[in-house]
C-alpha cells in the first residue's frame, strides 16, 4: 500500500474517535428513552429504547472492529484484519432482526389481545426530539469518517444511525396521534379511541423501517464476506490500466475488499520480447495506476508473455529464447526464395554440462521452427552467459584509437572531405565499426562505391581484427 505509516496512524486515531463517540451517544440515548418509555408505558419509546440498547450493542462492536482491524498483518492473517469489520456489519444485521421480532410481536399484542395506556406527556416528545438531533449528529460523524478512510464497519453504523432518525419521527407520530386521542376524549363529545392504538402501529412503523435496513445491510456484509467485487471496480481499474500504451491486453482482475483495505490481483499481457527489467517497470506502473484510484491497496500484477501482431523474427527469436532463459546475439538471417536460414549465437548458463546445454537449445530451436514455417534451418553457437572473451575476439582498441585511425586514413584521400558520426563496439566477429563520409556530389556512384572500398581496404590493414564495416558515403553540400 502506498500510504505513509503517518496517514495510516492519524486515520486510525480518526476512526476510533469517530466510533468511540457514536458509543457514548447510544448510552445517553438508550437510558433515556428506557426511563422515559417506562415512566409513560409508551411502546413506541419502548421499542426506540430497545433499538437504541441494540445501537449501543452495534457501536460497541464497531468500536472493537475498527481497533482490532487497523492491525498490522501477520504470519497468521497474511491479508490483515479487515474482514473483523464486515463480521461487525454482520452481527448488527442480527441483532436488529432480533429486535424487530420483539416490537412486531409486543405490537400485535397490543393490537388484539391487551390493552396498555400510553402516557403522551411532553417529556416524550422531548425525548425523541432529542434522539433525532443527536442522531443526525453522530450519523453525519460516521458517515463523514466512513467515506474519508473507507470504513465499512463506519459505513453500516452510519446507515444505522440515520434510519433512527426516521424511526424516531414515526414514533414522534404515533404519539401525537395519542396526545389528539386524549385530547378529543377529555373536550369534545367526539371519541378517537382508534388513535390510541397508534403508538403500537407506530411500532410496526418502526420495524418495518429497521428490518428494510437491516435487509440492506445484511447483503452488503454478506458480499463482503464472500469476496463479491464492490460493482463498477473492475470495471474502473481496467479503464487505468488501458491508459497503459505499453500493456497488450488486461487479461484477469480479482478484487477483494478486507475492510478498508482493498487486495487486487491483476494479470496482464506483454509482448514476449519485452525483457525481465522493462516488465518489472510496466508492472510497477501498472501498480501505481491502481493505487492512484485506490490508494489503501496492496496489488499484485502477474505479467503472461504474448506473441503480437507484425512480429519480427528477431523479436521471435528474443521472446522464445526468454522463455527458455537464454539470451542471444548475432542473429543473421539469409532469405533464399522464400526459406530463411538462421545463424545465432545462444547464451546458457554456464554451470550447464555440454549434454544439458545442447538438449536446451534443441528445445529452443524446435520451438523456433514450430511458430517460423519458413524456418529452414537454424545454426546455434552455444556460449556461456557473459563470455566477454568471445565477444571482444580479441580486440584492445578503444574507440578513440578506432576513431583516430579513421582520421589518419582519411588524410590519404583528397576526394573526402570529411569523416564523422563513427561507432564502433565489439562483437563476436571482431570490432563493428560505422561512420559517415562526404565527397562531391558530383562523382559517378561506381567512383564513390570505389573509394568507400579502398577505405576500407586500408581500415583493414590498420586493424586486423576489425568485423562488420559500415561507411555512409555522403555529398559534401558545401561542395555543389
Amino acid at each position: 500500500m502506498n500510504i505513509p505509516d503517518h496517514e495510516l496512524h492519524t486515520a486510525e486515531k480518526e476512526k476510533r474517535s469517530a466510533a468511540l463517540s457514536s458509543v457514548l451517544a447510544a448510552v445517553f440515548l438508550t437510558m433515556m428513552k428506557l426511563v422515559i418509555g417506562l415512566l409513560t408505558n409508551s411502546l413506541g419509546i419502548l421499542s426506540e429504547a430497545a433499538h437504541s440498547g441494540l445501537d449501543l450493542v452495534a457501536a460497541a462492536v464497531t468500536f472493537a472492529a475498527v481497533k482490532i482491524s487497523d492491525r498490522q498483518p501477520d504470519r497468521d492473517h497474511p491479508y490483515g484484519f479487515g474482514k473483523v469489520e464486515n463480521l461487525s456489519a454482520l452481527v448488527e444485521t442480527l441483532l436488529l432482526f432480533i429486535t424487530c421480532i420483539w416490537i412486531i410481536y409486543e405490537a400485535i399484542q397490543r393490537l388484539f389481545f391487551k390493552s396498555v395506556h400510553v402516557e403522551a406527556s411532553i417529556w416524550s416528545f422531548i425525548v425523541m426530539g432529542t434522539s433525532i438531533i443527536v442522531d443526525v449528529s453522530r450519523s453525519m460523524i460516521l458517515m463523514n469518517a466512513a467515506k474519508k478512510h473507507n470504513s465499512q464497519a463506519l459505513e453500516a453504523d452510519a446507515l444505522h444511525f440515520s434510519t433512527d432518525v426516521w424511526s424516531s419521527s414515526v414514533v414522534i407520530a404515533g404519539l401525537t396521534a395519542v396526545a389528539i386521542a386524549d385530547w378529543f376524549k377529555t373536550h369534545s363529545t367526539m371519541q378517537l379511541d382508534w388513535l390510541t392504538n397508534a403508538d403500537a402501529v407506530a411500532a410496526l412503523g418502526v420495524s418495518g423501517i429497521v428490518i428494510y435496513v437491516s435487509y440492506q445491510l445484511g447483503r452488503r456484509t454478506i458480499a463482503a464476506l464472500l469476496d463479491h467485487a464492490p460493482k463498477g471496480m473492475v470495471s474502473e481499474i481496467e479503464q487505468a490500466l488501458a491508459r497503459i500504451p505499453s500493456i497488450s491486453s488486461v487479461k484477469r482482475i480479482r478484487v477483494r475488499n478486507s475492510g478498508p483495505a482493498l487486495f487486487a490481483d491483476v494479470t496482464i499481457t506483454l509482448p514476449r520480447s519485452t525483457s525481465f527489467e522493462e516488465a518489472h517497470q510496466i508492472a510497477s506502473l501498472a501498480e501505481k495506476s491502481i493505487q492512484s484510484i485506490y490508494p489503501r491497496s496492496d496489488v499484485i500484477v502477474h505479467v503472461d508473455p504474448i506473441s503480437p501482431d507484425g512480429e519480427s523474427l528477431v523479436e521471435r527469436v528474443w521472446g522464445i529464447a526468454s522463455q527458455f532463459g537464454l539470451g542471444t546475439h548475432s542473429i543473421r538471417a539469409y532469405d533464399v526464395f522464400g526459406q530463411v536460414s538462421l545463424e545465432l549465437h545462444a547464451e546458457v548458463p554456464d554451470k550447464l554440462t555440454l549434454q544439458e546445454a545442447h538438449d536446451l537449445v534443441t528445445d529452443f530451436e524446435n520451438k523456433l521452427h514450430s511458430e517460423t514455417p519458413i524456418l529452414k534451418e537454424v545454426v546455434t553457437h552455444i556460449e556461456p552467459i557473459g563470455d566477454q572473451a568471445a565477444r571482444s575476439g580479441g580486440a584492445h582498441l578503444s574507440s578513440d584509437q578506432i576513431s583516430l585511425k579513421i582520421q589518419q586514413i582519411v588524410k590519404q584521400f583528397p576526394e573526402i572531405t570529411n569523416c564523422h558520426s563513427i561507432h564502433s563496439y565489439q562483437e563476436n566477429e571482431g570490432i563493428s565499426v560505422s561512420f559517415h563520409c562526404t565527397t562531391n556530389p558530383q562523382i559517378p556512384i561506381t567512383e564513390a562505391h570505389q573509394l568507400t572500398a579502398q577505405f576500407e581496404r586500408l581500415l583493414r590493414e590498420q586493424i586486423p581484427e576489425l568485423g562488420r564495416t559500415i561507411i555512409h558515403i555522403e555529398p559534401d553540400e558545401g561542395n555543389q
